[in-house]
């Protein structure tokens, strides 16, 4: 699984090297280095839609000084990523010594999605 974030612009597959948002309070788009996660209101752009972007009138662009660099993750990164989803799988395991809790009906034969976990902090 590639954890390569793509261009946002339709179509286009390229490999994301910037982030667009938007500064409506201001009328400004503000093109910069690709953030470090996705956010739901902004995008993230190609290095060609990154330097072709243009801003409807009255608006103003602001863009990163530079060239953008696509950031490859470092094995570091890497390594402490499968360090936090190994932990993580460690974690929901149900104790050997506690039963399993039966699952809630929500009515109509049908299984509810939500259960009631106990609380750590009182075991």
């Amino acid at each position: 699984m590639s954890s390569v974030r793509v261009c946002s612009r339709t179509g286009c597959l390229l490999p994301a090297v910037a982030t667009l948002t938007y500064a409506y309070s201001d009328s400004t788009a503000v093109v910069g280095p690709l953030a470090t996660a996705s956010e739901p209101h902004s995008y993230d752009l190609c290095e060609e839609h990154a330097v072709r972007l243009t801003a409807p009138k009255g608006w103003e662009v602001v863009r990163h000084e530079g060239e953008f660099s696509s950031q490859e993750p470092s094995t570091d990164e890497l390594t402490a990523l499968a360090e936090a989803v190994r932990e993580a799988g460690r974690s929901e395991r149900v104790p050997a010594h506690q039963p399993p809790q039966p699952e809630q009906h929500t009515g109509g034969g049908r299984r509810g999605h939500l259960r009631v976990l106990p609380d750590p902090v009182n075991r």
